[in-house]
C-alpha cells in the first residue's frame, strides 16, 4: 500500500547554486546530506524541509560510476536540469513492487545501493517514481523557522495526453484514491487529483482549452513530446506579497497568468523546475 509522497527531486549540474537559490533566495530550510550521500550513492543531495507538504530533494551527480550518479547524469544529458523523480512510500517497497508489477507497471530491478524500488517512466506518463520505506527521511525544519512563509510541496502537477489512462495508472494502478475528473475553465484543463493517504496531491492535467495560458503551456510541452512532471505547487498565506522579496533576492518571480491568486518562478530561474506559489485552498 502506498502511504505518502514524501518528496520530489530536482536534478542539477550546479549543486552550490541550487542550494543557494532554494535556501537563501526562496527562504526554505535546507539540510545538506552530501557528507553521507557522496560516499554511499555517488551524488550530492540536499533536502528542503519546509513544514507542511512534501520535501524538495536537490540532487547532483559526483561519482561517475555510481548507479545513482549515472542515472542523474543520463537525465541531465537527455533533458537538462529539471524535475527528476517523484518519491512515494510503502511499508515494504519490495512487496509493493510485486503488487505494482502485477497491476501492469514497469518496476525495475533493484538498483545497487538503493533504498527503494523504481518504476520506469514509460508506464507512469513520463514520471520516474521511486518507492521507499515509510518515513524514509524524518528531517524537519528547525523549531521556530520563519523564512518567507513557504510550505513544502502541496501538489505535483503532471502533464498528460490521455487523462483517463493516466487516472487509471495513478489511481487504481498505484492503489491511490482519486477525485472524479473535473474541468477547470480558468486554467483550460481537465484534471484528476490523486491523493496519497498521508497528505499532498498529484494532479494529472490534460488540455481542454488551449487558448488559456496554463493549458497553452501544457499543450506546448506535450507538442514537444514530453508528458511528465510539469510543476510543483507550494503554499503561502499571501502569494502576491512575496513578489517583491523574491524579485529583490534575484528570482524572476511573476504573477501567474491564469487569473489565480498565485505567482510563479519560471523554469529558467529554478533549475528547470516550474514553481507555483498559491494560497491555501487552491
Amino acid at each position: 500500500m502506498i502511504t505518502a509522497m514524501p518528496r520530489l527531486a530536482i536534478a542539477t549540474t550546479d549543486f552550490e547554486a541550487i542550494v543557494d537559490t532554494f535556501g537563501r533566495r526562496l527562504g526554505l530550510p535546507i539540510v545538506d546530506l552530501s557528507a553521507d550521500t557522496v560516499p554511499k550513492l555517488g551524488a550530492r543531495i540536499a533536502m528542503c524541509v519546509a513544514d507542511g507538504g512534501s520535501h524538495i530533494e536537490l540532487m547532483s551527480p559526483v561519482v561517475p560510476e555510481a548507479p545513482l550518479s549515472l542515472s542523474l547524469q543520463r537525465f541531465l544529458d537527455r533533458r537538462g536540469q529539471g524535475l527528476f523523480a517523484l518519491m512515494l512510500e510503502a511499508p515494504d517497497p519490495n512487496a509493493e513492487a510485486a503488487a505494482l508489477t502485477a497491476r501492469g507497471l514497469a518496476v525495475m530491478p533493484l538498483m545497487a545501493g538503493a533504498g527503494g524500488r523504481d518504476i520506469h517512466p514509460s508506464s507512469t506518463q513520463g514520471v520516474l517514481i521511486r518507492v521507499y520505506p515509510n518515513d524514509s527521511y524524518p528531517g524537519r525544519a528547525p523549531a521556530g523557522w520563519q523564512g518567507l512563509g513557504l510550505s513544502g510541496v502541496q501538489r505535483a502537477v503532471i502533464a498528460v495526453r490521455d487523462l483517463a489512462a493516466a487516472a487509471a495508472t495513478w489511481g487504481p494502478g498505484l492503489g491511490l484514491p482519486a477525485d472524479p475528473p473535473r474541468i477547470d475553465q480558468a486554467r483550460g484543463v481537465r484534471s484528476v487529483r490523486v491523493r496519497p493517504p498521508r497528505g499532498g496531491a498529484i494532479e494529472l492535467v490534460a488540455v481542454h482549452d488551449a487558448t488559456r495560458p496554463f493549458a497553452a503551456a501544457i499543450a506546448e510541452r506535450l507538442a514537444a513530446g514530453r508528458e511528465g512532471l510539469h510543476a510543483l505547487v507550494l503554499h503561502a498565506a499571501d502569494p502576491q506579497a512575496l513578489l517583491e522579496p523574491l524579485q529583490a533576492a534575484g528570482l524572476a518571480a511573476r504573477a501567474a497568468n491564469d487569473g489565480a491568486n498565485a505567482i510563479e518562478i519560471p523554469r529558467e530561474a529554478a533549475f528547470g523546475a516550474l514553481l507555483r506559489i498559491e494560497a491555501p485552498g487552491g
